[in-house]
């Protein structure tokens, strides 16, 4: 297994490059898959992390090469319309990442569903008084003017700034203060022991709510919705890399059994490659069958 993190800028122009060739790269013949590489698009989030070191140990004895690239949401998917990176096993639909879903429909496809029905917005300690984004207003001084999100580009960043930027809910006084995942987690641990406010954008599967009492902020102008998140690919993965495509559209995963993974990534300092190789130990049946040729 390898793991790079590059710049996204770079990586883009590598893309862009690549892609004029991506019709000359080695296609999987017949059932082997020697020195046949297959490449993950992962953002620096545990709801991605974990998953994808499922699928990495599950393509790994299929007999796979397996690399991943970390890099922001927007250069996963252009990676993916170039035929460069090969899964993203994190695709928040039809609501969250409707955007970036929009710009690349034609050239992708949805290959499974990993979970279905998950929430996402923003996030508040359960102690605090406010129930909806609507009761913010007027109270930027209490939450020192700041959502506190992760990286820009991202689905729920996006609707983020839809919200700050809606005139229902008077959000004078705050802003956007774009982090990354570690950063938000940073403010639970600092606030939380001594009851302070804070608002965090969050989703589900986190670790946050197994180790938090927490509560999502009831979006009354309907910005965030429920969503299901996919493995993506792009077209035509099927004929390039048939059994890696039948092996990934088998799969799926609980949302307990995740945070479960995150859990003991962020209490234990367990590694996404033990809890990986845990799951699929719990689970050698299912892979086996998902496996059988």
């Amino acid at each position: 297994m390898k793991f790079s993190s590059i710049s996204n800028t770079v990586w883009v122009s590598a893309l862009l490059a690549a892609g004029a060739h991506a019709a000359e790269q080695r296609p999987l013949t017949g059932e082997g898959v020697d020195d046949t590489t297959i490449t993950f698009g992962m953002p620096a989030w545990t709801s991605t992390e974990a998953p994808t070191a499922i699928a990495e140990q599950i393509l790994e004895e299929a007999g796979y090469t397996v690399e991943k690239k970390l890099l922001a949401q927007p250069a996963i998917f252009q990676g993916m319309q170039v035929e460069q990176i090969d899964f993203f096993m994190d695709a928040w639909l039809p609501y969250t990442e409707q955007a970036l879903w929009q710009e690349y429909k034609s050239d992708l496809q949805k290959v499974a569903t990993s979970y279905e029905n998950v929430p996402l917005g923003w996030v508040v300690p359960s102690y605090v008084e406010e129930e909806t984004i609507g009761d913010l207003a007027g109270k930027a001084e209490k939450y020192d003017g700041q959502v506190v999100t992760i990286g820009a580009g991202a689905g729920i960043v996006d609707i983020s700034e839809q919200v700050m930027a809606d005139e229902d809910y008077d959000l004078e006084g705050y802003e956007l203060a774009y982090t990354s995942e570690a950063a938000m987690m940073g403010v639970l641990r600092d606030k939380m022991p001594n009851n302070e406010p804070f608002i965090i954008t969050g989703w589900r599967p986190h670790s946050m709510f197994s180790q938090y009492d927490l509560k999502f902020l009831e979006d009354t102008e309907g910005h965030f919705n429920y969503d299901s998140v996919f493995v993506l690919s792009y077209q035509g993965i099927e004929e390039k890399y048939p059994r890696a495509y039948d092996i990934m559209s088998q799969w799926s995963i609980s949302v307990a059994e995740l945070e479960a993974m995150m859990a003991a990534y962020e209490d234990e300092g367990t590694s996404f490659k033990a809890s990986a190789a845990a799951w699929i130990e719990d689970n050698r049946e299912r892979v086996d069958q998902m496996l059988k040729q």
